[in-house]
This record gives C-alpha cells, sequence and structure tokens, in this order.
C-alpha cells in the first residue's frame, strides 16, 4: 500500500519541535489505545531520547480498546524504556474527552520531574503526537476551554503553541506530526483504519480489507454479533460482501455495493460501534518486526506540494 502523506508544513513543524524539546521538562505523547506502536512517531521519539526527556504517554481512546491489550501495552512501554536507559516513561490509560482523566494528566507529568515545580520552577510539559490521536482535545480539556482547534481530520494543529495553566504548569502544543517513511506496510494500515492519515492518502477498500482480516482472526464473535453472520472461513473480502448483504448495500442491477459496505465497516471500527478492539498487541507487534521490512515512502501529493 502506498501513503501520501506528508505536507510541506510537517517538515518545518518538525524544526519547532525539536527547538521546543530542548526548553521543556516533560514530553506528554498522546497515542491511540488501539494501536500505540503504530500511531507513536519515531520522529519524535529520537527527538525526546535525543535531549533525554522522560515521557507520559497517553493511550487515548481507551473505551475503544481491548482492555487487555492496553494493560499489555502499558507494561511494555514502561519495560522497554527501563531496558533501553532512554528517559523514564510512565503509560496510562486514558481518554481525554473525560475531564476526570484530563485532571490526572498535569500531577503525573510532574511525578516525573520530582526537581520541578512551584513558582521560580514550573513543570514544561510539550504534548506531542500524531494527527487525529485526540491531542488537541486533551490541550482543550487541560486549559478547560477551546483554544487548540479540534477536527475530524488530520493535521489541525499547525505551529507549537505555549499555554500557561494555574497549577504553575506551562503547556506547549505541537502539531500532528507524521514521519516522512513508514518501515511497515501494517503500520500504515492501521493509521488509515484509524483516520490518522487523510483519506485522499489510501484506498478505502484496501484499508477495511486488512482491517477485516484482524477482525475475523481476533474477535470473530464481535463480527458475527453485528453483522449477523457466520465468520466461519472468511477472509475480509468476504466480509465486507457480508455487511453489504445484511445492511442491503446494492448497486444498480442487483449486485453489492462494496463502496458503501467498505464505509460502513470503517466507521463501525473507528467509532467502536463493533466494540472494544485493539489492532495490535506487543506479540503481534513484535511479530512484525522480526519479519523483513519492506519500507513504505511517504512522498506528498500535488495538493500536498502546494502548501
Amino acid at each position: 500500500m502506498s501513503i501520501g502523506w506528508f505536507p510541506g508544513h510537517m517538515a518545518s513543524a518538525r524544526k519547532k519541535v525539536a527547538e521546543a524539546m530542548a526548553d521543556i521538562d516533560v514530553v506528554v505523547e498522546v497515542l491511540d489505545a488501539r494501536l500505540p506502536a503504530a500511531s507513536s512517531n519515531p520522529m519524535l521519539t529520537d527527538l525526546r531520547v535525543h535531549r533525554q526527556r522522560p515521557a507520559l504517554k497517553i493511550l487515548n481512546k481507551s473505551d475503544l480498546a481491548d482492555p487487555e491489550a492496553t494493560s499489555q501495552w502499558m507494561r511494555t512501554f514502561e519495560e522497554e524504556a527501563k531496558k533501553a536507559r532512554t528517559g523514564a516513561v510512565k503509560a496510562v490509560s486514558l481518554s481525554v474527552s473525560k475531564p476526570a482523566d484530563v485532571a490526572k494528566v498535569t500531577r503525573l507529568a510532574a511525578s516525573l520531574v520530582p526537581h520541578r515545580g512551584g513558582m521560580e520552577k514550573p513543570v514544561r510539559i510539550l504534548v506531542i503526537g500524531i494527527p487525529n490521536v485526540g491531542k488537541s482535545t486533551l490541550i482543550n480539556g487541560l486549559i478547560k476551554r477551546r483554544i487548540a482547534n479540534v477536527g475530524d481530520e488530520p493535521a489541525v494543529t499547525k505551529r507549537v503553541q505555549r499555554y500557561n495553566l494555574p497549577d504553575r504548569t506551562v503547556l506547549f502544543d505541537t502539531p500532528g506530526l507524521m514521519w516522512p517513511a513508514i518501515k511497515h506496510p501494517a503500520d500504515g494500515l492501521m493509521l488509515a483504519a484509524s483516520h490518522a492519515i487523510g483519506p485522499n492518502a489510501y484506498i478505502d477498500e484496501e484499508v477495511a480489507t486488512f482491517l477485516g482480516e484482524i477482525l475475523l482472526e481476533r474477535y470473530p464473535a464481535l463480527v458475527a454479533k453485528r453483522y449477523h453472520c457466520d465468520t466461519a472461513g472468511m477472509d475480509g473480502t468476504a466480509l465486507i460482501e457480508a455487511v453489504a448483504r445484511q445492511r442491503a448495500f446494492r448497486v444498480k442491477g442487483g449486485g453489492f455495493d462494496f463502496d458503501k459496505a467498505t464505509v460502513a465497516l470503517l466507521t463501525d471500527y473507528r467509532s467502536g460501534a463493533l466494540g472494544r478492539i485493539s489492532l495490535e498487541t506487543p506479540a503481534t507487534r513484535a511479530a512484525m518486526l522480526a519479519a523483513p521490512p519492506r519500507a513504505m515512502p511517504v512522498q506528498p501529493t500535488a495538493a500536498e506540494q502546494d502548501q
């Protein structure tokens, strides 16, 4: 699968994030709990590790993710950081749309830098994340008013912005950044399925077929319940057909409308209508990394080159 998603403004944004990283104490990285590793930008991780900044990893949308997989990921992130000595890492499962969860963030971040805090040394937090993982929603929740733009489409925030919070915390909001090359095709497909990549950069049916294969392998009971079908022997394409049949999606002439069924399957996953689903676990991630990588260049589209 070829993904075209690295607008020109992202190269500029990366430079601004690198500059901001030098002047902060803690990195708060917002991830999609359904694909925590795939939604972690390696470019941003490299910048953080270079500065040896501790990180609070927020597994957002945890109410949509498989709770068992999320627990595994939280342990894995913290254990990996200890082994690699890349700075302290604390991983938490939150939903940034819930005020009670948002209220925990500055306290958790401050716990990673006990030497900071107080009138003379406010805790300086840099919030990072790829597009559409809930970063701007978190910013708005922390500030308690709508300042950071929130949109269903990726890449809404375009520059580093600073906010002073009442609890002596300085907050920096960064653009949602993608990276210029995706090593593993599965990462690109998971990101597309979860709407972290703009819809013009991928083919819906290809992504839905990939998603269907994961659902059939790991969550057949949820699929059967949602679409009232027997999943035995099904593949991703057959699942899309089953969705079309169950929803009575037909084209002129009586054939199945695969386009509508594809959109329905993706929408059901993204909205949580299928149930709590995780697209990757530490075990499936390890298996993918063990396989020979096949780089996926992420090139700008013609429209993005004009930005």
